[in-house]
C-alpha cells in the first residue's frame, strides 16, 4: 500500500533582504518564526501549475522590486523555468504600516503593561494580521492557491520586506 502524496507545498523559502540593514531584535523573532512555521506546514499551490510544468514541493524567493512583490516560484527539483508572480504592493501598503504600528504597541506594552491591555492590543494585532493575509489570498488567487495560515506567514513576511533601516 502507497502513501498519500504530501499536499503541494514550500519547501524552502528565501528573502531578498539586500535593502534591509538591521532589524529590532523583535522583529528579527517575528521573521524566524514565520519562516520555521511555514516550512514546518503550509499548503502553496500553482493555479497554472500544469502548464508551467512546476510541480511541487516548490522553492520561494520573495522580493519588493519597485513597489512590487515578486514570488519567485521554482520547483525543488531544479527543473524548468521558475514563474515569477508580480503584486503591486500599494494595497497592502496602510495594511503593513498599522500592523508595524500595533506590533510596535503590542512589544512596548509586553514590557509594562497589564495582562488585559496586552490581550487587547493582541486582539488588534491579530485582526490587521488576518485582514493583510486575506488580501494577499484575494490577490494571489488567479495565479497561487494558498491556506490561511500560509497567507499569514506570507503577510508577516511581506511586512518584514518593508522594513528598512532606520538612518
Amino acid at each position: 500500500m502507497s502513501s498519500p502524496l504530501p499536499a503541494p507545498h514550500i519547501a524552502a523559502l528565501t528573502l531578498d533582504e539586500h535593502s534591509v540593514l538591521r532589524r529590532s531584535p523583535e522583529i528579527e523573532h517575528e521573521r524566524t518564526v514565520a519562516i520555521t512555521d511555514l516550512l514546518a506546514g503550509n499548503y502553496f499551490v500553482l493555479v497554472e501549475a500544469e502548464r508551467q510544468s512546476l510541480q511541487p514541493p516548490y522553492n520561494l524567493h520573495l522580493s519588493l522590486v519597485d513597489d512590487r512583490l515578486l514570488l519567485e516560484v521554482s520547483a525543488q527539483s531544479g527543473s524548468h523555468t521558475p514563474a515569477t508572480i508580480a503584486l503591486p504592493m500599494s494595497s497592502f501598503r496602510r495594511l503593513v504600516r498599522d500592523y508595524f504600528m500595533i506590533c510596535d504597541s503590542y512589544f512596548r506594552a509586553v514590557k509594562s503593561a497589564a495582562p488585559h491591555q496586552i490581550e487587547t492590543i493582541d486582539m488588534a494585532r491579530r485582526g490587521i494580521h488576518t485582514e493583510g493575509a486575506t488580501l494577499l489570498t484575494e490577490r494571489l488567487a488567479k495565479q497561487v492557491t494558498i491556506d490561511s495560515e500560509t497567507a499569514r506567514r506570507l503577510f508577516t513576511l511581506i511586512c518584514v520586506l518593508h522594513l528598512k533601516a532606520n538612518p
